[in-house]
């Protein structure tokens, strides 16, 4: 069974459930997942990287590979 249908199969099941304390624990355990997942992808960034990104910034500065705030607002409300 692939991932998209364990997750209808779940919920499915999820659904005729009647209990709350058994609703809530899963509640519980999907935010801990949520958070111990969001940790791990937020691990700090080496100062080689850091530096690196930095210099690529102003390489694409230099290069006039930027937007001014005022023009990302303007294309962001066209988005609509």
């Amino acid at each position: 069974m692939d991932l998209e249908a364990r997750k209808i199969s779940f919920v499915q099941e999820f659904l005729r459930l009647e209990s709350e304390e058994i609703v809530t624990h899963l509640e519980t355990i999907l935010h801990k997942q949520k958070v111990k997942l969001f940790d791990q992808e937020m691990k700090s960034m080496s100062i080689d990287q850091f530096n690196k990104e930095i210099d690529q910034s102003l390489d694409d500065a230099k290069k006039g590979r930027i937007i001014s705030a005022k023009d990302l607002k303007s294309k962001i409300k066209k988005w609509d």
